[in-house]
Parts: structure tokens; C-alpha cells; sequence
């Protein structure tokens, strides 16, 4: 018997990334995992390579009505959802007063409303169940602010925010929530870095890989129900933070 026998999960950005490797790591330790994302073509070849335990739901995060949706669309494919994870995200830097306010928005509404909207989604059901898991994937950039991207650091506050805020209402209706804060981590995310800061971290390897994030996932999710991790910092050890 594997930790997560009988267990569903869904993840968001579950098409590449740490929403990937988290799906990967979900099901070799037994879940059903639904993969989401907009990426219908990428789903469908993953769901072939991940196995049967892998199922597919396209969505884009940006469709609120259909995001509202997420709870019974996740449903008909594989029964109530014990793990949810919010993961889906997207990232900008820069400087704030050179910055594209309609960039701003798009990260904004991505990293901060349809997170908690699809949290909205899923939350009833786990509370009239009395369990289930909800995590998020912040950031170190929500607890210490990173001057470089003001932007993405104010979308990881928000999470804190509304995950601990809500952990408080929802602990005892048996529902745990937590996220798992990484630090640079070698995803499409720092594609938009400037081409020298991203050699350096190369360089000095300050950054990790995405299953070493998945890792500390399956950690949250398998510790005793009596038990919540609710907040977990990943960094790589030449990170002085």
C-alpha cells in the first residue's frame, strides 16, 4: 500500500513546472491526480505518459464562471477531491515605475483571483466531508519582500493572507491548509529574468529543481490528519536568506 491509496488530488498548471512534478510524485505514491490546465494538446499527451491514474481537465484559470465550475467538473471525472492544490501562477519583475500595468493585471488575476476562486470552488464539499487537503504554491517572495519583482512579491503576500486567514475558519471542519514556499526554482517562471541575473543563479547554484518542491509536497499531504504544515520554505543552501 502506497501513502495516497484511494486519495483524488487536483492540481493547477499541472502541464509543466512543479505543478507537473507534483502530479508526477501524487501518483507514484497512489492518487488519482486531475491535472488542469489550458493546454488541452499537453494534457493529453501526459495523460499517456503519467498513466491511468492521470486525468485530464482543461481550463483557463481566467474564466471565472467556469473556474466557479472547478468542484464539479473535477467530480465527474474522479469523485470528491481530497487534495487541491493551487498552483497555477505567473511571474514578473522589474522595476515599478517602468512596469505594464496591463501585465500587472494578467499576473495579478492569475496568482491572486483565480487562486482563490478555485479554493472557493472546492472548499464546501471538503467542509461538509470534514477533510481534505488545500495547499497553494507561493513563494519565499511572500514573506520576505524581493525588491526585483514588487509586483509578483505583493500577489505571494495576498496568498499568505487569504491562506491563513481562511486555515483559521476552515481547521475545524477537519480541512488543513498550507502552501510550500520555494525559492528561485528552474521552471518557464524565470524565463523573463534579465539574461545576467538568471547565468549567475546558474552559476552559483541558486537554483533548484521542481521536483525537489513536488518533494516537500508529498511531505504536507501525508503527515498525521492531527497535523498541518502551514507553511514550508524551500531554499537552495547557497540562498542567504
Amino acid at each position: 500500500m502506497t501513502k495516497l491509496d484511494g486519495k483524488t488530488a487536483a492540481i493547477t498548471g499541472a502541464a509543466s513546472g512543479i505543478g507537473l512534478e507534483c502530479a508526477r510524485i501524487l501518483i507514484e505514491n497512489g492518487a488519482k491526480v486531475v491535472l488542469i490546465d489550458r493546454d488541452a494538446e499537453k494534457l493529453e499527451t501526459l495523460k499517456s505518459e503519467l498513466g491511468e491514474r492521470a486525468l485530464a481537465l482543461t481550463l483557463d484559470l481566467f474564466d471565472g464562471p467556469e473556474v466557479s465550475r472547478l468542484r464539479e467538473r473535477i467530480e465527474a471525472l474522479a469523485g470528491p477531491c481530497d487534495i487541491f492544490h493551487a498552483n497555477a501562477g505567473a511571474y514578473v519583475g522589474g522595476e515599478a515605475a517602468e512596469g505594464d500595468p496591463d501585465v500587472w493585471d494578467r499576473v495579478l488575476n492569475l496568482n491572486v483571483n483565480a487562486a482563490f476562486r478555485s479554493v472557493r470552488a472546492v472548499l464546501p464539499s471538503m467542509i461538509e466531508r470534514g477533510t481534505g487537503d488545500i495547499l497553494f504554491t507561493s513563494s519565499v517572495a511572500g514573506v520576505i519582500p524581493v525588491k526585483w519583482e514588487p509586483v509578483y512579491t505583493a500577489s505571494k503576500y495576498a496568498v499568505q493572507a487569504f491562506l491563513h486567514a481562511t486555515r483559521q475558519q476552515v481547521s475545524k471542519h477537519g480541512v488543513r491548509m498550507g502552501a510550500v514556499l520555494p525559492g528561485p526554482v528552474v521552471t518557464a517562471l524565470i524565463d523573463s529574468w534579465p539574461q545576467a541575473k538568471k547565468d549567475e543563479a546558474l552559476a552559483n547554484g541558486s537554483l533548484m529543481e521542481a521536483r525537489e518542491v513536488a518533494e516537500c509536497v508529498l511531505f504536507m499531504v501525508t503527515r498525521p490528519r492531527n497535523v498541518v504544515v502551514r507553511d514550508l520554505v524551500i531554499l537552495p543552501n547557497s540562498v542567504e536568506l
